[in-house]
């Protein structure tokens, strides 16, 4: 790994709907040799990768749901589904890498918990990676709080790869594009976002199920401390995440 430049923090669109629009305008800064970060939180909602659209009941239950107020989304990323709403932050990176995603992929993931995991360590909460069966969207590289056999999924990543366009390929032509995202669960009702995902799973008939005690937000892990902070979560979080961007080298 090596020192990169700053990454350009990048507005999210108020207007904007769909969370993949967002992700695909980074997606064009990147194609640009640009070095871009988006913090944003969504409405109520749920986000989901293409994998669902196998389900047989996933378009009548994507209505129903939108019908009640909240939508169902895709994505590009792989994983499963993803509760939004109050009180959880996303991190979305977008740059160009030199190597492709058979070499990169863990030095990807391992970026971004180093990334989400030194701004939590700032405010007192320390955390790993691992996975945590029985969580939402569950997979390798979730931050867990907590000692390994009692740890509770605090954050999830994923990541998206394309090819770079030619006008920043070199001779060997491996140059890519990498979207890593995080989703941080800052203040969220975590019974809510639970209940939700599983009402959905099961009128998708996926199968899935998940356990509200294997997620755990910020503010409960702080504990004492979130509370002083009179509703400022939120702000410190943003602000510890932006902090810690550049004290830390991008895979290349």
């Amino acid at each position: 790994m090596m020192k990169t430049t700053p990454f350009e923090f990048v507005e999210s669109d108020p207007s904007g709907t769909d969370p993949l629009q967002e992700e695909l305008a980074l997606l064009d800064l990147a194609a640009q040799g640009r070095r871009a970060a988006q913090l944003w939180e969504a409405p109520v909602s749920l986000v989901v990768p293409r994998s669902y659209l196998r389900y047989s009941q996933f378009e009548t239950a994507r209505a129903t749901f939108a019908g009640r107020g909240c939508p169902v989304w895709l994505r590009m990323t792989g994983g499963g589904l993803v509760p939004q709403g109050p009180g959880i932050l996303n991190l979305s990176l977008a740059y160009a890498v030199t190597r492709p995603p058979g070499a990169l992929s863990e030095a990807v993931y391992l970026h971004l918990c180093e990334v989400v995991g030194s701004a939590l360590r700032s405010l007192g909460v320390p955390t790993h990676w691992q996975s945590v069966d029985g969580s939402f969207c569950d997979g390798r590289f979730n931050l867990a709080w907590g000692p390994a056999e009692q740890a509770r999924k605090i954050a999830g990543t994923a990541q998206y790869w394309r090819r770079a366009p030619a006008n920043l390929q070199t001779d060997d032509n491996q140059r890519h594009l990498v979207l890593a995202h995080a989703v941080l669960l800052v203040s969220a009702d975590l019974e809510e976002i639970n209940q939700r995902a599983n009402a959905f799973e099961n009128e998708a008939g996926s199968g899935r199920h998940y356990d509200a005690r294997k997620v755990v937000s910020v503010q409960e892990a702080m504990g004492d401390a979130a509370v002083v902070q009179k509703g400022a979560l939120m702000s410190m979080v943003s602000h510890a995440l932006k902090e810690s961007i550049d004290g830390i080298a991008l895979p290349q």
